[in-house]
């Protein structure tokens, strides 16, 4: 019996990094309409949500960084031939919606920022991709012991972002990728990390293996990744 049997033909499964929800929660009602399939979607840093695939949790179909994709596709977790890339996303530095906007247009300012914040809050340091990057660039700025005490870490970019916005101090700055920021109501975009520090990376959809509705997801990952939904991408913060 198949997913769509068992559930009416409502749902279909998929994990994705964070850095995507925007994205699939912009089209979502329209996949329902099209398909009468809704998408259960989970998101996380794509280091933990690869795991969950690897330990067998129900996937139809999953976005990642490409360079996981390509391993995957390797290794026979994901359908050869469906990867598709959705675009570009870059880091980006934010603080709470209100506060004032620090200078980040170089590294020097960006290393001054930093230095003078409160709090930084930024996603999984071993899982989430803007996570990782950002340790490494306060090791690049010289500055990473100076502010470890002000480090706060969460499982995700989306969930930083929420505990910023969420947060009555002032003076906190957030880092994560900039779909993650543009998706979050309370926090504001600064800007991308600047040259030297940047970091653009490109997410790809593909269809797992494992599927229980290849053909669904197959569409899932059309839409997601095609020209009538570009300009969705666009505005969510995908180059």
């Amino acid at each position: 019996m198949t997913l769509a049997q068992r559930e009416g033909g409502s749902t279909l499964q998929l994990l994705s990094g964070g850095a995507a929800q925007g994205i699939v929660g912009a089209i979502e009602e329209a996949f329902r309409l099209a398909t009468g399939t809704r998408v259960q979607g989970t998101f996380g840093a794509v280091g933990a949500m690869r795991d969950k695939l690897l330990s067998g949790a129900p996937c139809d179909a999953i976005i990642l960084t490409a360079p996981l994709i390509a391993e995957l596709e390797v290794a026979g977790h994901v359908q050869a031939g469906t990867a598709a890339p959705l675009g570009r996303v870059r880091t980006g530095i934010a603080v709470r919606s209100g506060e004032p906007l620090p200078a980040v247009a170089d590294g020097p300012a960006l290393r001054a920022t930093l230095l003078a914040a409160a709090g930084l809050y930024f996603p999984d340091p071993e899982l989430a991709t803007a996570g990782i990057h950002f340790v490494k660039v306060l090791r690049e700025l010289g500055i990473h012991d100076a502010v470890a005490p002000r480090l706060h870490p969460f499982p995700n970019g989306a969930a930083a972002m929420r505990e910023l916005a969420r947060s009555t101090a002032g003076g906190l700055v957030g880092c994560t990728q900039i779909t993650e920021i543009r998706h979050t109501p309370g926090v504001v975009l600064v800007g991308p990390l600047p040259a030297g520090f940047e970091l653009s990376t490109v997410y790809t959809v593909a269809v797992c293996r494992r599927a229980e509705e290849p053909g669904l997801a197959t569409r899932l990952a059309e839409m997601l990744s095609g020209p009538a939904t570009r300009s969705l991408r666009e505005a969510a913060g995908f180059d």
